[in-house]
């Protein structure tokens, strides 16, 4: 079974626990955003590009660079300097990755005793941090010069975090008990 269909299959479930009147009243996936801070792209300029073809390699989608809004001289952070890549993902990319990281990634993670259940953001929003990128399969550890983590955001139409968590565990995210 794809994880669209089990997509499909939990918001059923969810229309039907929760009596609403309309299919298109139950929460949606809208995207998935994959941020990485690299501040140490300040001192080596060769690791934004690095982070963004591991990133591609990840996602299977060309990251955009982040850069600075304005200088900090404690930081020696120049306005406009690349501190970063992000990457959208919307229909079967979100898809694909969504199942790639619940099915593959998230039981490599050293030590893993599920996800945090307090990561909603109060709008129905989900945001898990990943502390190495090389849970992922599409990395190889021989060409790692340096590990780097990411944040994930699950953005949904869900109006409260609840329903954000009953539509993502029927989507059988490993939340912590």
């Amino acid at each position: 079974m794809t994880f669209r269909e089990i997509y499909n299959q939990a918001r059923q479930e969810l229309h039907k626990e929760l009596q609403l009147s309309s299919i298109e009243a139950v929460p949606r996936l809208v995207k998935v955003s994959i941020n990485i801070g690299a501040g140490v792209a300040v001192s080596d300029g060769n690791f934004i590009a690095k982070v963004m073809g591991e990133l591609a390699q990840i996602t299977g989608q060309k990251p955009v660079i982040t850069k600075a809004h304005k200088s900090i001289a404690g930081f020696k952070l120049r306005e406009g300097a690349p501190i970063g890549v992000k990457v959208t993902l919307r229909g079967q990319r979100m898809f694909d990755f969504l199942d790639k990281l619940v099915n593959v990634s998230l039981p490599r993670v050293r030590d893993f005793q599920g996800i945090p259940q307090d990561s909603f953001d109060g709008h129905g929003n989900y945001t898990l941090g990943l502390k190495e990128h090389i849970v992922f399969p599409e990395i190889t550890l021989d060409n790692i010069e340096k590990t780097f983590g990411l944040a994930v955001t699950i953005h949904t139409t869900a109006p409260t975090d609840e329903l954000a968590k009953r539509l993502l565990t029927k989507l059988h995210f490993p939340f912590k008990e």
